[in-house]
């Protein structure tokens, strides 16, 4: 017997920005390593010279999005639950301000980020201007007397043209005590006319300290394995300071992927391709999509080191003995031009829900083409 409209389970659709098992962005406790960014927030709350529009810069899964959701939570807190917190952007966990940005339930909080589709089973490529749109009804509604009212953009780099000039009305004539917080890890997309009506806020990498605490923090919440001490060096390392990343790779088999990508650059000008064909096999099925996603950040990463090492003989030892063995002095810029192109098609592929396994063995023959020069 089919069940009543009153009885029957709310669908609760996945979020692009939270790692299956994890904690949320905005159910995050504690920000590691952000300390001077989250003083200048809280100064400018304190002595009422809050900008309307802040663009939070910096690497993906440092804690822009952590440190965009406790600033909205402390200016949507009372004073009383201000006065009661422990200081910076802190607001008490039982609070009425904290609990309903968890739940996205606060009045003054209008979250834009890419929809999910649920008959398509995904996320949209980038945020439609139709949800930009949403702002709309949010501003129409008066906001209580001296409160404030909140518009996080998660992430920025995700507006399409028409999604951006709708945002841009908004900032160049926000309306009293209204906040836009835009969240970027490449901002240089955005445009010259959004970033200039916002105050920039740059995150650095995490230090392998700071790391080492949001790590510990996630897995203790996810009541999760941590990573064992003996490839936690090596984590931290290709991690590059990103939580994110980091916990990505330790459940993504990251370690294995880099392995097998050294291997690849290893045997340059030579393929193995019997291996790059199992390899692309594994990675092209849709429930493969987080290690496709890493395989990719890891390939580049390693290309990138490829170039820099023959450019400024700076970088691993393992790019440093590929650069010396296939990339000559006069095909520099070739190589460099090759890592515009893939990281280009990657974006693309994904865009356009394109063959992973065609692009993956597309790459790869790319590098072995340039390798043979």
């Amino acid at each position: 017997m089919a069940r009543s409209p009153a009885t029957r389970e709310i669908e609760v659709f996945p979020e692009a920005d939270r790692l299956q098992g994890f904690p949320h962005p905005r159910e995050t406790r504690h920000l590691f390593g952000h300390q001077y960014a989250e003083q200048e927030l809280s100064d400018a709350l304190q002595k009422g010279q809050v900008h309307h529009g802040w663009l939070v810069t910096g690497a993906p899964g440092i804690g822009k999005a952590t440190l965009a959701y406790r600033f909205a939570k402390c200016l949507l807190a009372s004073e009383a639950e201000r006065e009661a917190a422990e200081g910076g952007l802190s607001v008490p966990e039982a609070s009425v301000a904290n609990r309903q940005v968890v739940a996205l339930s606060h009045p003054g909080l209008l979250v834009l980020r890419r929809p999910y589709d649920p008959s398509g089973k995904r996320f949209m490529a980038s945020i439609p201007v139709d949800e930009v749109r949403r702002l709309r009804s949010f501003l129409s509604h008066r906001a209580a007397e001296g409160s404030w009212r909140v518009v996080i953009v998660d992430a920025a780099d995700d507006l399409n043209i028409n999604a951006a000039n709708a945002l841009l009305k908004s900032l160049e004539e926000p309306p009293e005590r209204m906040v836009f917080v835009l969240i970027s890890s490449e901002p240089g997309r955005l445009l010259n006319t959004v970033r200039s009506r916002c105050r920039r806020l740059e995150l650095n990498t995490l230090d392998e300290a700071s790391l080492r605490a949001a790590t510990d923090q996630a897995f203790k919440v996810g009541d999760a394995e941590p990573p064992g001490e003996d490839v936690w060096g090596e984590l931290a390392e290709l991690a590059q300071g990103s939580v994110r990343r980091l916990i990505g790779m330790h459940f993504a088999g990251g370690l294995d992927l880099h392995k097998s990508i050294r291997g690849i650059f290893g045997n340059l000008p030579a393929v193995k391709w019997g291996q790059v064909h199992t390899l692309a096999e594994s990675l092209a099925p849709a429930a493969a999509a987080e290690r496709y996603k890493l395989y990719n950040e890891l390939l580049f990463d390693f290309l990138a080191g490829v170039v820099r090492a023959a450019a400024v003989d700076e970088g691993g030892t393992s790019q440093r003995a590929v650069a010396s063995k296939v990339v000559k002095a006069e095909r520099l810029a070739s190589w460099a031009a090759l890592w515009e192109t893939i990281v280009r098609e990657e974006a693309e592929t994904r865009a356009l829900n394109l063959d992973r396994r065609a692009f993956i063995l597309g790459t790869i023959q790319r590098i072995e083409a340039e390798a043979r020069q």
